[in-house]
């Protein structure tokens, strides 16, 4: 495969892998929102703390997703390093998200149920990105590349793109004829 190959190969998966994890994010932004806001309406519980918890609840949505839609063919094993890793980084994102929450609500007083959805919203947007990075890069690890011997499938691809490559021939030895 030329290096242009290549490269197109490596952002083709990219596309998917971001179009994956954008999907599973959008159903955790819909389990998080609408957790968030029925512990709003529903419960006495702050502002930020009812944010936090609505959080946690999508991290365990999503980790479901990421483990076996997302990454599904990445390195399985080890599960025990892989979900403290997850809890980690999902950790730093939660801080970072309940950071613009906090600041928009008690740093500036914006705290109307649209503002507080809006900073919400704001604050998962900025936390997705450091999550995206720390999950492909420490969490679901690829799996290393086998250089094993080409199956029969290869060498079906390689005969019909018409390239054969004989063996060298090996002869008697004419002394020993």
């Amino acid at each position: 495969m030329s290096e242009r190959g290549g490269l197109r190969a490596r952002l083709d998966r990219l596309a998917r892998e971001v179009a994956k994890f954008g999907a599973v994010g959008a159903l955790g932004l819909v389990v998080n929102i609408a957790v968030s806001n029925l512990l709003w309406r529903t419960t006495d519980l702050q502002v930020v703390r009812a944010g936090l918890l609505a959080t946690f609840v999508a991290i365990l949505f999503n980790y479901v997703g990421f483990r076996y839609w997302t990454y599904r063919d990445r390195d399985k094993s080890g599960r025990t390093r892989e979900l403290t890793l997850f809890l980690l980084f999902s950790a730093a994102g939660a801080v970072i998200e309940t950071g613009v929450l906090y600041a928009a609500t008690y740093g500036f007083g914006w705290n109307t149920p649209v503002q507080s959805n809006v900073f919400k919203i704001l604050g998962i947007g900025i936390a997705t990105l450091f999550r995206f990075w720390s999950y492909r890069t420490w969490v679901f690890k690829a799996l290393p590349a086998e250089e094993a011997e080409p199956g029969p499938e290869a060498l079906d691809g390689l005969l019909r793109q018409g390239r054969t490559e004989q063996a060298p021939r090996i002869e008697a030895d004419p002394v020993r004829r």
